[in-house]
């Protein structure tokens, strides 16, 4: 049996909508630790960062709609740098791997962020899936 992870404090409760007793917490409370995983995926639309324990659990995550990102300023370096940035200060992660997975703008700017947020990075590793032998290729045209 795992041991569970503890929470920071109370979830916030928000009433939205007009019932009168619809109370319904946003978002669960982030859990502390000091040793993750952080997976960064990186695709042309959107830039989505997971920290995980490293049973593989997931703790937080937050992407560039979270963060306040509409539309096409959802896939700039600039999201990537901030949603990077956000869930590590609320986490208090000290060390960390790093998975990086897409080929999207906020990659690198993600990266940059990571590395400069002052914790202790083990490992930096690109987990793209790669096809060994690929898809069979299309029918050749008759004209």
């Amino acid at each position: 049996m795992a041991k569970a992870i503890p929470k920071i404090g109370p979830r916030k409760k928000v009433r939205i909508g007009l019932r009168r007793n619809a109370c319904f917490s946003l978002r669960k409370s982030a859990r502390r630790i000091t040793k993750g995983v952080i997976h960064v995926q990186a695709s042309f639309n959107n830039t989505i960062i997971t920290i995980t324990d490293p049973q593989g659990r997931v703790v937080f995550w937050s992407s560039a709609g979270t963060c306040g990102f509409k539309s096409s300023r959802k896939a700039s370096p600039y999201d990537g740098q901030r949603t990077a940035v956000d869930p590590i200060r609320i986490v208090g992660l000290q060390r960390a791997e790093v998975m990086v997975k897409g080929a999207g703008n906020g990659r690198d700017a993600a990266l940059r962020a990571i590395a400069k947020s002052g914790m202790r990075l083990s490992c930096i590793r690109d987990v793209i899936p790669m096809p060994h032998n690929g898809r069979r290729p299309p029918k050749k045209r008759r004209l």
